[in-house]
């Protein structure tokens, strides 16, 4: 490792030794928070996982009996009932702290659920239906925000990985070895000048 290009004086030598030991604690604390973000990466992917999962269910459920119902009734009767339903839906947000990053969560709240096979043409499968797609956006609203985190939280952790690197394989090995070396070169210079007084000492007796 090649080391820096600075003058071999006991200021700079006090110097770089405040850097190296501001460069190690630094290492120390991205490290630990590296470990941290990825902790927290690895679990939000297997909620992710289990979300899809979900997902998958709700869709295998809710599209095939939206399918039976426009067979069963006919799509402008169904258009009809859909006209008559009106549903309002509220997102919110809420803030999140992750491995110290700070994020915003969005959900969805859901309206009460109403029934209407109680109007004429209509039938309970209709309530079915929409209350299956009513978990379906639920189950959309939360996916989106977490792929979100999921996200940033892994553009974090590379970010902060290059960092670790950049200091474990350059900064502070550099740093050392300049250390070392201007180390060298001030003993080399004690011993020079002890050499010189000894003469001088020599030349006087």
């Amino acid at each position: 490792m090649a080391k820096q290009n600075i003058a071999p004086t006991k200021s700079n030598l006090l110097s770089l030794k405040e850097q190296l030991a501001v460069s190690t604690e630094g290492y120390d604390l991205l490290e630990q928070k590296r470990e941290i973000l990825v902790m927290e990466l690895m679990r939000l992917v297997e909620r992710v996982k289990l979300l899809e999962k979900d997902i998958d269910k709700c869709i295998a459920k809710a599209y095939p009996s939206l399918k039976s119902m426009l067979l069963s009734m006919g799509g402008d009767r169904v258009e009809k009932i859909g006209s008559l339903v009106n549903y309002e839906f509220k997102l919110t947000k809420k803030p999140l702290v992750i491995g110290g990053m700070s994020f915003t969560s969005i959900d969805v709240q859901l309206p009460k659920k109403q029934l209407f096979s109680s109007f004429i043409g209509t039938a309970p499968e209709n309530d079915q239906v929409m209350g299956d797609f009513f978990q379906l956006l639920s189950l959309l609203t939360q996916m989106a925000s977490i792929r979100t985190i999921v996200w940033r939280l892994a553009m974090e952790v590379k970010k902060t990985q290059r960092r670790v690197n950049a200091l474990d394989k350059m900064v502070i090995p550099q740093t050392k070895e300049t250390v070392k070396y201007i180390e060298g070169v001030l003993e080399e210079r004690e011993r020079d000048n002890i050499f010189v007084l000894k003469s001088l000492k020599k030349g006087r007796t």
